[in-house]
């Protein structure tokens, strides 16, 4: 199998799209002194952990697709995450719009958007951090991008840390889409590797792919960083390749990330 690697070309339309969002997203940076942001982004695998205990998170990206010469930009990508114990959070999806700039990658449109639930198991002995999530996907998009059904899915997330800031982690997925009117079960493993290269910087590079029961693979690589501001403001940047003939060329993603404390309680 041999990837097939395109030259980036970065769009005027990314720097404008980045912007919006920028601005519909504006918060006012919330200082901290409690525990570090830990975000869902920029890979597809999940932290292990949940947000903590009366907190609110938002994470939030877009990210800009070539395929086959084709582009499109998918905005307002939007994750919040509410804690509502130790060790359980509520997780909502909202929904994203993407933007067409070409023939091939579709109708422009919004998502659906999805609800579900994380709860954290771990550590394990052994140092392994692990979770469960659990959620649907709600049939809210736009005509040509809804599935018209609640879609059930199943993520379990795991890490564990070794010496010198590296860290290994994972997540086995199981995803029942509703396509062409029929279930098509997927099973999406990833794998990804994670080094800290100071307390508010890391690296990753991460291998995802999705085994669907009707269709072919969709395989992809990517690379990445984010950095923390301070302990509840991230900035995350990544790209990619698709290693699979029904994959994007590449991709480009930026995001950035908030939590709020405090919400209840003292």
């Amino acid at each position: 199998m041999r990837l097939r690697v395109i030259p980036f070309r970065v769009p005027w339309r990314l720097v404008i799209a980045t912007l919006f969002c920028a601005a519909s997203a504006h918060t006012t940076l919330a200082q901290s002194a409690g525990e570090e942001i830990v975000t869902d982004r920029p890979d597809i695998t999940e932290s292990a952990i949940v947000v903590p205990k009366a907190s609110l998170q938002a994470e939030n990206g877009l990210t800009w697709t070539n395929d086959h010469l084709d582009d499109s930009v998918t905005l307002c990508q939007t994750l919040l995450r509410l804690g509502l114990s130790e060790r359980t959070e509520l997780r909502l999806t909202l929904p994203s719009y993407s933007l067409g700039f070409s023939r091939g990658l579709g109708p422009s449109g919004a998502t659906d958007m999805s609800i579900g639930f994380k709860q954290q198991l771990g550590p394990l002995p052994g140092g392994i951090d692990l979770s469960v999530i659990v959620a649907t996907s709600v049939p809210s998009g736009s005509a040509d991008k809804t599935t018209h059904r609640l879609d059930p899915f199943l993520k379990v997330p795991w890490s564990r840390e070794f010496g010198n800031g590296w860290s290994i982690g994972g997540m086995a997925s199981i995803f029942w889409p509703t396509e062409q009117s029929r279930r098509n079960l997927i099973l999406e493993p990833t794998f990804v590797l994670q080094r800290n290269l100071s307390k508010s910087l890391d690296v990753f590079a991460e291998y995802g792919g999705d085994y669907p029961q009707h269709g072919g693979s969709k395989q992809t690589i990517r690379f990445g960083t984010a950095y923390r501001i301070n302990s509840t403001n991230q900035v995350d940047f990544h790209f990619g390749f698709g290693l699979s003939s029904s994959t994007p060329h590449q991709f480009f993603a930026v995001g950035y990330s908030f939590r709020i404390d405090r919400l209840w309680g003292k």
